[in-house]
């Protein structure tokens, strides 16, 4: 079992492109679903690959189960569901199992969720919040907020920056996305005035001993700075802020989109600056204008 899906993960960093993380989560979807093949089949495997066994019956039994007794929603079923689909279709190929199981399997259909972005003058208010604290820490969050927003950066691109990513003379961060994709994010002045002051005045107090660390955003023990981290910093602010929604690293991501489009920027730059490799995922925050583009349509037009 570990074999076969482990050859797959194989196959879907290499030839795919996909992250460590997506990696990982497909790794966790594939182990959920054998731990019930295992309670739930009657036939001796006897060491051989169990794959075979699987059949269209079991597979509805186990979206049952996911959907019922485990109260999963649709969209997380859904993405089990893909998960296995894309597994068999690879055991096909690569003639593990003659038949693919899924090949006639439902998934539940859902609606595509359109991103949540806060208004401009409510990250104004996240990002004032942050920037009132003269502490180490506070001088470092000021300027992950603020590179959060300036750049679209998704959590797990920032967390990974190192110091030589970082070019303060041309305002601008070299950063990897999904399936390594390298692309440049630029800064605008307040970005890179947060990052300067940081650099200068808090991160050589938070480094400690740890002299020889290379990652940019660290904490009080001079340690790279992890995705949680961040999620608790985004928190807190949103808290302090009086924010009226919970506010994550990708709530400035969807921000920084939509504030994008909504001041003139086209899709395709938006579509590179956010790292998408299709335009078609950064089309949903079209949806997420419309109502802006009404509001100044009312305005401007003269017999609106």
């Amino acid at each position: 079992m570990e074999q076969s899906i482990n050859s797959f993960l194989q196959h879907l960093i290499v030839e795919k492109g996909f992250s460590r993380n997506t990696s990982e989560a497909y790794r966790n979807d594939l182990g959920q679903f054998y731990q019930f093949f295992q309670d739930h089949n009657k036939t001796e495997v006897n060491g051989s690959s169990p794959w075979p066994l699987v059949n269209l019956e079991l597979l509805n039994k186990y979206i049952s189960d996911l959907r019922g007794k485990k109260g999963y929603r649709d969209t997380t079923t859904a993405r089990k569901v893909a998960a296995l689909k894309s597994f068999f279709g690879f055991l096909t190929e690569s003639g593990t199992v003659t038949e693919d199981p899924t090949q006639s399997l439902s998934s539940p259909r859902v609606g595509r969720s359109l991103p949540k972005a806060l208004s401009q003058d409510e990250v104004a208010r996240l990002l004032d919040t942050a920037s009132r604290s003269g502490s180490n820490e506070g001088r470092r969050d000021a300027a992950i907020l603020e590179l959060l927003y300036a750049t679209g950066l998704r959590v797990g691109e920032l967390v990974s920056l190192d110091m030589q990513n970082v070019d303060l003379n041309d305002s601008y961060i070299r950063c990897w996305g999904k399936g390594s994709k390298e692309r440049i994010v630029y800064m605008y002045p307040k970005a890179l005035a947060e990052i300067k002051s940081y650099l200068h005045k808090s991160r050589p107090g938070l480094l400690g001993t740890q002299k020889s660390q290379t990652a940019l955003f660290i904490n009080h023990r001079g340690q790279r700075l992890t995705r949680q981290w961040v999620w608790n910093i985004l928190k807190s602010y949103g808290e302090k802020a009086h924010l009226p929604q919970r506010i994550t690293p990708h709530t400035l991501r969807h921000s920084f989109a939509t504030h994008l489009l909504q001041n003139g920027a086209s899709l395709r730059h938006v579509q590179e600056l956010l790292g998408h490799s299709s335009i078609s995922t950064t089309q949903v925050y079209t949806h997420l204008t419309d109502g802006y583009l009404h509001r100044e349509y009312e305005k401007s037009h003269p017999r609106a």
